[in-house]
């Protein structure tokens, strides 16, 4: 059974994980802007082709992934304690 966090240990958390949700939040906003001017320069551009989809396909990508381990496996995440204790108890059960 893991111990009980003390007051400091959920300040820091707390921190760590706003943190991080301000991070994506900062990372998404600056993909929105510059992917809207890419788009714009795609379409008034001389060549008119839609090439400012391949890196907005892969920053997407990028995006992401950095959101699941953002709110999926972040630390303090439900789904991240669920598989640290399923570890600790196969150690557990080894020794």
């Amino acid at each position: 059974m893991p111990s009980p966090m003390t007051d400091e240990d959920l300040e820091s958390l707390a921190r760590r994980r706003a943190g991080a949700k301000l991070g994506w939040y900062t990372h998404a906003l600056i993909y929105l802007v510059v992917n809207a001017v890419l788009f714009v320069l795609a379409r008034h551009g001389v060549t008119h082709r839609p090439w400012n989809l391949y890196p907005a396909a892969g920053w997407g990508l990028g995006l992401l992934l950095h959101g699941v381990s953002v709110f999926l496996l972040g630390a303090g995440s439900g789904l991240r304690e669920r598989l640290i204790e399923r570890e600790r108890q196969r150690l557990r059960e080894r020794r």
